[in-house]
């Protein structure tokens, strides 16, 4: 009887398979960890240094139907009428005490015309007119700052003079900006100090909840790596394109919700999958090979699909909501192109 040796009375185990395109992507990667952390620092160097400047240079105008009859409407009043249209600044003047012929009341109209004077995107300025822009008890008047310039641009200049303005207030007068555009300045300032109040609370929960359910700071601190340079890029990102075409500052509020949702979701998705692959492998690039053929490929697919639904947002003639849709495909791509890279075996 020949001697069959312990080996040989071991099953043999199947043959792997090669790994597909996704897979050798994602070795290959892992093979260059250096080359490809060098490039994407150079990425967020280069865009997070434009990426600060988001809120100030993004609007939030742009609620609008371009083409529709009210916009042509306006488009006209701005260019007849000294451009007394919806985006025309207003300026509220009232006094408890004095009357608008009062030398103060006069003192602070002329000083807030003088705000507006020698700034281009302000048009024909109208002071207060009796029975039309004066109180019936004369205490109230409303300086009209014609608007010369687009609904974004608009926006910022008030930005820049606003603060001027309130600050005439003063010796028992007060003054108050207000119109659609001195709305939409203040909203911006609004919602940037609620986006980091939020992002102030949510992170650290965020980053809690991710050291549970993974026992490990690296492990959970990757969704958190990832979806910040999807963040950082995309508000970069914003800021370039809107010196080609006017961007709302809308798009950041949603790239932040979607690079962040889905930043965590496709990274613990990798993450979970690669702890997987290393009880078959021994090898960790074979490991990160099968974890990019398997939820690489569910994450393509998802971030493709993402992009298409939204694809077709971009037919939509409101300026706001075209370029909210742009926000997230920025935030989408640039959150599935960290994931799909930095696949580092440890």
């Amino acid at each position: 009887m020949p001697d069959i040796s312990t080996a040989d009375q071991q099953p043999s185990s199947p043959p792997r398979s090669a790994p597909g395109v996704l897979g050798r992507w994602g070795a290959a990667m892992a093979g260059r960890s250096r080359l490809v952390f060098g490039v994407w620092l150079l990425v967020l160097v280069g865009l997070g240094a434009a990426a600060p400047s988001v809120f100030s240079s993004l609007a939030g105008a742009g609620w609008q139907a371009n083409g529709s009859e009210s916009v042509q409407v306006r488009e006209l009043a701005q260019q007849h009428f000294g451009g007394n249209s919806s985006a025309a600044v207003q300026v509220v003047i009232h006094s408890d005490r004095d009357t608008v012929d009062s030398p103060a009341m006069q003192e602070t109209i002329a000083n807030a015309t003088a705000v507006f004077a020698g700034d281009s995107r302000f048009a024909a300025v109208v002071p207060p007119q009796p029975g039309m822009t004066i109180s019936p008890d004369q205490h109230t008047g409303i300086l009209i700052a014609g608007a010369n310039a687009n609904t974004d641009d608009m926006v910022r200049a008030v930005d820049e003079v606003k603060g001027e303005l309130t600050g005439l207030s003063g010796d028992g007068v007060e003054v108050y900006p207000t119109g659609a555009s001195a709305l939409w300045s203040d909203f911006n300032k609004a919602n940037h100090d609620a986006m980091i109040k939020a992002e102030l609370f949510s992170w650290p929960v965020t980053l809690a909840i991710m050291v549970l359910a993974f026992g490990s700071l690296v492990a959970a601190g990757l969704p958190l790596l990832l979806t910040i340079a999807g963040l950082v890029a995309s508000a970069g990102g914003l800021v370039l394109l809107n010196q080609v075409t006017p961007i709302s500052v809308w798009a950041m509020n949603f790239a932040m919700m979607f690079a962040l949702a889905l930043g965590i979701d496709y990274a613990l998705f990798i993450v979970s999958r690669f702890r997987d692959a290393l009880r078959n492998h021994t090898n960790k690039a074979h490991a990160v090979a099968e974890t990019m053929d398997t939820a690489g490929k569910a994450v393509v697919l998802s971030g493709l699909t993402v992009l298409v639904s939204l694809s077709a947002v971009l037919l939509v003639p409101a300026p706001a909501v075209r370029t909210m849709a742009v926000g997230i495909m920025l935030a989408v791509t640039f959150v599935l192109a960290a994931t799909l890279t930095c696949s580092r075996p440890r």
